[in-house]
Order: C-alpha cells, then structure tokens, then sequence
C-alpha cells in the first residue's frame, strides 16, 4: 500500500512540477499571461512548484525505509525521475503539437527502465 501511495503521490507532484517548469512556455497563446514579464511568470511557476512540494514531500516520506517505506533513498530518487520523464513526455505531446517523440528519446527511456531493474535488483538474486 505504501508504494502504490508513494508513487501515487510522486505522480500528483510532477504534474506540478512540469506545470511549473514548462507550462509558462504556451502562455504566449493566451493574451492576458502573454503580457506578463518574467517576475510574474517566476511567481506563477513557484506557486505551482508549492503545490509540487506539497505530494512531493510526503511521497519521500511515506516511501522512505528509514521511515518505515519500501524505498531506498536511491530507489525514491530513480523512480522520481523516471515518473517525471513520463509526465514530461505525455505533457509534451498533448501541449506541444510542434515537438515530436523520436526513436532516440525512446532508446533514452529504455535505459532510463533499465536503471529502474537495476536499481530495484537485489544483490542477493545475482547469485
């Protein structure tokens, strides 16, 4: 229960994440955001990345085996990434019309899971 909470969370929060870092780039589109400069935009972003650090926070917590979790400090931090890159991509794709995803950033992804197994692979099963 406390993984699927843990990634749960880590899902909400890179939706807010990825808002905050890359949502202001189709404010253009809209004539009341387009008009504003960089300090409001910054202040926009960090508001988002507020609500990031609210599931943020206690995804780590929850998950954390020091604290009772299933996770690693390592494994938090590859399954983090690799949630965020799959957020990225999804909201690059129905967002961003003019980016494509191509074979590389798949081969990327890839590996990207490979360091998911790696992680994750008990020193214990090599034997």
């Amino acid at each position: 229960m406390k993984s699927l909470l843990t990634i749960l969370l880590l899902v909400i929060s890179n939706v807010f994440m990825t808002l905050a870092w890359y949502g202001h780039l189709k404010f253009k589109e809209y004539p009341w955001f387009a008009k504003l400069g960089l300090l409001a935009i910054i202040l926009i972003s960090w508001g988002l990345a507020f609500f990031e650090y609210i599931f943020q926070v206690p995804a780590n917590k929850i998950g954390f085996r020091g604290n009772g979790g299933p996770f690693t400090l390592f494994q938090l931090k590859i399954l983090q990434e690799v949630i965020t890159l799959i957020v990225f991509t999804v909201f690059a794709i129905l967002l961003f019309k003019n980016e494509s995803f191509r074979w590389n950033h798949l081969v990327a992804f890839i590996f990207l899971v490979l360091a998911v197994v790696f992680v994750f692979w008990n020193k214990d099963q090599l034997h």
